[in-house]
């Protein structure tokens, strides 16, 4: 298969800070893409003995294969060429991309210089939007004192000092739920939100669209994931004053519980979860990508009507998917194993409909318990009230997503383009 030559559609350049997991599959995404007409790297410090060494860590990965498969099947060899040590350029399947390598300090990179308007970063490092952009240990905002216009944070918020709001040039939207959230006159720091929150994002709106939040009187969920590098590969002493000991146990050999910040996120994105008690839970397995999502809800029976079964659920799934326009809602009633769902492109969730289950129970309550007043004109104790019944159903949905490539960077880069667009 001969390569395809494709034109940049813009001539913007793209920065991209951070090159770990998510900043180098983002590179791949966007070489492929050919969106923009140059990618511009920081990755802050010297790599291997030459640019050559930078070259293979992005050329080959341990997961995803060879950036050459990646891009033109079994027929793809190297793609990387024209390699510049002097100007720290390369040339990746016709995409000159160019890394810089001297300061992480956002403020204190060369965007405006290199003539970089827009900023993904992918560090990890700076989620606080409120820091000032001179932060001793850097911040978001630096990218913007460096030239940037827009920086994409491929994580969600996290302010430090609770004390403080959400700045208003400060926006988190996901794909396919709230991206229109996003203001192009006001907003300069957006959030791409997390890979889980994305997929439970997904999960959850139909469901609300459906039956509405009222209707949902509880919900939990719980993430398999992949591990991640924050994590350790072998057991580790953990740092002065940690608390959670389990971080620093091996990946290799351990089913891990830890936390997932996606209920908080969720809220963001879909303002109607504020009404639903929520909770999220994690539990990191070692398998390098692709986790799942199990989303149980307890939803009101309405009065005279027949018991929520599986067969409605799956349904309003498949009539979601099946409207989805961009398809990050897949729909199936195939059975799938983790791997099988790796590098999936755009797959927010993908739903495995013969997982799905539900169950329908009667609860009796007291009405005069659960008011805890007294009642005017009291009627005798034969006729006080009764106790009534309301039917809840408990349903239990299973949702797939690759955390890495195939749903969360895909879906990254099309909030990155969607805001270039408007620029």
């Amino acid at each position: 298969m001969a390569k395809v030559e494709l034109q940049p559609k813009s001539g913007m350049k793209l920065g991209i800070n951070g090159l770990g997991r998510i900043g180098k599959l983002t590179l791949w995404h966007h070489v492929a893409r050919k969106y923009f007409s140059e990618v511009v790297v920081n990755i802050g410090r010297k790599a291997g003995t030459s640019l050559r060494d930078l070259a293979l860590y992005v050329e080959k990965d341990s997961t995803y294969g060879s950036l050459g498969g990646y891009l033109y099947g079994f027929r793809g060899g190297s793609v990387i060429n024209h390699i510049d040590e002097k100007k720290g350029t390369m040339d990746i399947d016709g995409t000159k991309v160019k890394f810089l390598q001297e300061t992480r300090d956002p403020s204190k990179i060369e965007w405006e210089d290199n003539g970089v308007r827009l900023v993904v970063d992918t560090t990890g490092k700076f989620r606080d939007p409120t820091e000032p952009p001179d932060s001793p240990k850097g911040a978001l905002r630096g990218h913007l004192e460096a030239g940037a216009e827009k920086v994409i944070l491929s994580a969600p918020f996290k302010i430090k000092d609770q004390s403080r709001a959400m700045p208003d040039d400060a926006v988190t939207t996901i794909m396919g739920i709230n991206e229109d959230d996003y203001d192009p006159a006001l907003h300069c720091l957006v959030s791409a939100a997390s890979c889980t929150t994305t997929c439970l994002a997904h999960m959850m709106k139909p469901l609300i669209d459906y039956f509405g939040a009222g209707r949902i009187l509880t919900a939990s969920m719980a993430t398999v994931h992949a591990v991640t590098s924050s994590q350790e590969v072998l057991d580790r002493m953990p740092p002065a004053g940690a608390t959670d000991l389990r971080k620093n146990r091996s990946v290799f050999n351990n089913i891990i519980l830890t936390t997932t910040g996606a209920a908080t996120t969720l809220g963001l994105v879909i303002p109607e979860m504020k009404r639903i008690g929520f909770i999220a839970e994690s539990v990191r397995i070692p398998t390098t990508t692709g986790s799942l999502v199990i989303l149980v809800v307890n939803l009101l029976e309405e009065p005279f009507s027949e018991p929520i079964r599986r067969e409605v659920i799956n349904w309003i799934y498949k009539q979601a998917a099946g409207k989805d326009p961009r398809g990050y809602l897949h729909y199936s009633e195939k059975q799938y194993v983790s791997s099988d769902i790796i590098g999936l492109p755009r797959a927010a969730a993908i739903i495995e409909a013969n997982e799905t289950h539900t169950r329908t129970a009667e609860v009796s309550i007291d009405i005069e318990k659960v008011c805890r007043m007294a009642m005017e004109n009291s009627p005798p104790a034969e006729e006080a009230l009764r106790p009534i019944n309301i039917a809840i159903t408990q349903a239990v949905i299973y949702g797939w997503y690759d955390n890495e490539l195939g749903s969360y960077v895909n879906m990254l880069a099309d909030r990155t383009v969607s805001i270039a667009e408007c620029m």
